[in-house]
Order: structure tokens, then C-alpha cells, then sequence
């Protein structure tokens, strides 16, 4: 059987994604809007080829484990507390409760829980956590219109498709270089994707909803000043989540609004970049899916540590590295990573502390990875002492933009050293159908029981096939 990278590179696959039924007229080749809107409606009858297909399987399946595991954590027991008292017309469910509430409400609960710790996607070359508002944003129009698992799956799609093109049509480091934050300006457009899809909005309608999206655009990058991953939450998904399926159901309730706003006089891409390329906004719709591009975590950690933890345990399992035969430890990591896991008040996204977690216990778990304590406990303060984690410019690749190289000085004078370019889990190391229902059921097990969890595994996986999205409120909420 061919793997699913010969799938995606075969010709047979770009030709299937290159069919997209959509006719563009001369007057309106500089038309970003109108070809937008126009793709976003063609988008939601297009047949998937397999290999996008299971892809996107992946990361929904991936996010339900983040939304389930992260409703029993603070900020998205937070984030479920404040939907709770908003009440509102019951049309979508609360992950990991039994209340039901607004369509926009249970997208902004739900996307909080999605990203309440670092256990989420993540898209290497614009840095943006798609998963986290795209897949909340579906789950809750799904419900609320009674849509099929297909047509959910083909509104993920394009949600991460829209999400990561605005970055590339901004430039997600202008984007940075102004204060603001890459992932918080993404994910208002992951989640307008999804929920117009689902909404099945017509060409027209789309072009209000990308309208209010644009205008509900935001994102500040003082985001990794704060300490309890609360804000984090909303900002990096909660927000996006919201404002997507705001824009979505404004529109569906017959509110007006521009028709042009990526185009002409005061548009997004002028407002906010100073070099916007607005043609990156459509380069390889029907034929690029963004959805086969993100990174699955292997470790809930700090994307930055992923490849860290790897480099450091393949070291560890080679040379029989343990506490007493280890004198240091230099982890060197890209230079824009340096300041959001170089050191950090939060154990998920301290890079030195989790390298010290590895080496006395050979693993870093969900909970090892969120244990206050450990951060205090002498045995793992003592093995910190060991770890430097530097900034290195020959590890700044585009090509892979989260490698890193860990070098281990031995007791006995002995050096070794692993470079990871790329991570288990990145589309040039992709995980299985097994591997990533693993990680899912380690996640929600505990908070759904076994028999649920195995359910509700079972039927992401086989998602191409359920008639409504509503038999799965069961499954994932207690």
C-alpha cells in the first residue's frame, strides 16, 4: 500500500486538487475577495483525495484530544465557567460538560479548552496553532445546522487553508515585527473558514463573512508575558473561534456588510502588513492544503521543545545517559524560539527544566509536563543546573524551522550530540492512525472513561462516514 507522502506527491492526488470548479473572469483576476468567496462556496462540495482525507482525520481526532484533556484544566475550566453564565439559545455543546449554548459561545469555550495547554497543532513556517480554532469552530456550527462528518471534515479544510494563507499573504515575521501576534491574527480566519463553510453561505454572503472576520482581526504578542496560559488560550484560540463564528451566523442572520474588504482603498493586507503579498491568499487553493502541513505534537509541550526532547531521548536511549554519567547538557534551538521556551514560569514551556524531567525519568509525560512541583523538586533542580539551552542562527532554516541540536558531555570526558530536524509527528515524519489515537486516548481517558474515549476515537477516524455530527454530543460530553 502507498504511504500517504506518496500520495500526496503523486500526480494522481495534485490532479484531484487541482479540479476545483471555479470559473474566474478576466475583470475579475485581481479580485482576491471574489475569488475567495468564490473558492470557499466551491470548497464544501469538493471531494477530498484520500491522503487530505485522512490528514485532516488526523488533526480533528488530534484537537478533540486537546478540547477533551484541556476541559479539566484551569483555563479551559475558566473558559467553561464564563460561557456557563452567558446562557443563550441551546444550539451547540460544551466539551467535557452537559450544558449546551450558543453556537458562538461553545466555539469560544471550546477552543479555550482546545488550546489550555500545549497539546495542540502547529504549522512550522507561520507558527500559527490552527487546530485549536478551526476544529471548535466546526464542531459547533456542525451541531448547530445537523451537518454530516464529511461536510465537517471539508470545512476543517479550508478553515486552516484560510488561516495560514492570511499569514503568508502578510508575512507572518512582518506580522511579528509589529508587536502582534501570528497566531492570534490567524486564527479569527482558521475559524471563519470552517464556520461560513458549514453555514453554506452563499458567494455574497462569504464576502460579508470575510468582512467581519477582517474587521474582528487582532492579536498582540505580549501573549508570552503570561504566566498561566490563560489568556493564551483565548488569544492563540478562543478569540479566533469566537469571531469566526460570529462572522458567520451575523451574516446567516441577514446582517449586510462590505464586499471587498481584501481589495482596493484601506484593505486587511495594507492595514496590516507592510509588505503584503495578497496573491498568497489564494497560491494553491485546490491544490496545497495546509491541513497535511501541521505538526502533531508527540510530547504536550511548547512546540520549540518538541525536537529538543527527541534530540535529548535519542541520545539518552543510545548511550545509557542518566543522571550520574551526565556532567552537561547545551540544547541549542532557532533564535525566534529562544524567548518562548528559553526559560519560562510554566513547566510545558520551560525547555531546561524538561530536558533535566527527561534525563532523570526518561520521559516526559502529560502530567510530568504540567507538574508545578517538579519545577521546585531538588533531584530535577539538580539536573537543570546541567542544561543550556542557547539561541543558534545555523538552526534558522525555513525549510525546518523547529530543529535542534543537543550535545551531552559525559562524566568520563565523552561528547555525543543528535541534531533533530524534524520532529515525529511533522509532515516529513508523520504519525499513523495509531499512533495519534494513542496520544488522544491517553488525553481523554481519564476524563471520559474507557469505553467513551474508545468510542469517540473511533467514530473521528471514521468521521467520512457519520450522517450527522450530533451523534458524536454523547461521546464527548459527561
Amino acid at each position: 500500500m502507498p504511504s500517504r507522502r506518496h500520495l500526496l506527491q503523486s500526480g494522481a492526488a495534485v490532479a484531484a486538487l487541482a479540479a476545483c470548479p471555479i470559473r474566474i473572469s478576466a475583470a475579475e483576476s485581481s479580485d482576491v475577495t471574489a475569488r475567495l468567496a468564490r473558492y470557499m462556496v466551491a470548497a464544501r462540495d469538493q471531494e477530498l483525495p484520500a491522503a487530505v482525507l485522512l490528514e485532516c482525520k488526523h488533526r480533528i481526532l488530534d484537537t478533540f484530544g486537546a478540547m477533551v484533556s484541556g476541559s479539566r484544566m484551569t483555563p479551559g475550566m475558566m473558559g467553561l465557567k464564563y460561557v456557563r453564565g452567558l446562557g443563550g439559545e441551546q444550539q451547540a455543546s460544551v466539551i467535557g460538560s452537559k450544558f449546551r449554548t450558543t453556537a458562538v459561545n461553545a466555539a469560544l469555550a471550546n477552543a479555550m479548552c482546545a488550546h489550555s495547554d500545549e497539546t495542540d497543532d502547529f504549522e512550522p513556517v507561520t507558527k500559527a496553532h490552527p487546530g485549536s480554532s478551526v476544529v471548535p469552530a466546526a464542531l459547533a456550527m456542525a451541531e448547530k445546522e445537523g451537518r454530516s462528518g464529511q461536510d465537517m471534515i471539508r470545512a476543517v479544510a479550508l478553515g486552516y487553508d484560510l488561516g495560514c494563507r492570511l499569514l503568508m499573504a502578510l508575512g507572518p515575521d512582518l506580522v511579528r515585527g509589529t508587536h502582534r501576534s501570528a497566531e492570534g491574527t490567524a486564527s479569527t480566519f482558521c475559524s471563519l473558514g470552517a464556520a461560513a463553510s458549514l453555514a453554506r453561505l452563499d458567494e455574497t454572503g462569504m464576502r460579508y463573512a470575510i468582512s467581519y472576520s477582517a474587521q474582528q482581526v487582532s492579536g498582540l504578542w505580549s501573549w508570552v508575558k503570561d504566566k498561566d496560559h490563560v489568556e493564551k488560550a483565548f488569544d492563540f484560540a478562543g478569540m479566533g473561534a469566537r469571531n469566526g463564528v460570529m462572522a458567520a451566523t451575523m451574516v446567516q442572520a441577514g446582517l449586510t456588510g462590505v464586499s471587498d474588504v481584501l481589495d482596493g482603498t484601506h484593505n486587511l493586507f495594507i492595514a496590516l502588513s507592510t509588505d503584503p503579498k495578497p496573491e498568497e491568499m489564494l497560491a494553491g487553493l485546490g491544490s496545497r492544503f495546509y491541513v497535511t502541513e501541521t505538526a502533531i505534537k508527540t510530547f504536550s509541550v511548547g512546540y520549540p521543545i518538541q525536537s529538543p526532547l527527541d534530540a535529548f531521548l535519542t541520545l539518552r536511549k543510545e548511550y545509557k545517559l542518566t543522571p550520574e554519567n551526565v556532567s552537561s547538557i547545551l540544547v541549542k534551538i532557532p533564535t525566534d524560539a529562544i524567548g518562548i521556551v528559553g526559560e519560562s514560569a510554566m513547566p510545558d514551556v520551560n525547555c531546561q527544566h524538561l530536558v533535566a524531567v527527561a534525563l532523570v525519568k526518561g520521559a516526559v509525560s502529560f502530567v510530568d509536563s504540567h507538574d508545578v512541583k517538579l519545577m521546585h523538586d531538588p533531584k530535577i533542580m539538580e539536573q537543570r543546573a546541567k542544561v543550556t539551552v542557547t539561541a543558534d542562527k545555523a538552526l534558522m532554516d525555513p525549510a525546518a524551522p523547529r530543529g535542534a541540536v543537543v550535545e551531552v558531555t559525559m562524566t568520563d570526558g565523552k561528547k555525543v550530540d543528535h541534531f533533530t530536524k524534524y520532529p515525529p509527528g511533522t509532515k516529513e515524519n508523520p504519525l499513523s492512525t495509531e499512533a495519534v489515537s494513542a496520544k488522544v486516548r491517553d488525553l481523554i481517558t481519564p476524563v471520559l472513561g474507557a469505553d467513551k474515549a474508545n468510542k469517540l476515537i473511533d467514530q473521528i477516524n471514521n468521521l467520512d462516514k457519520v450522517a450527522n455530527v450530533r451523534a458524536l454530543v454523547p461521546l464527548f460530553t459527561v
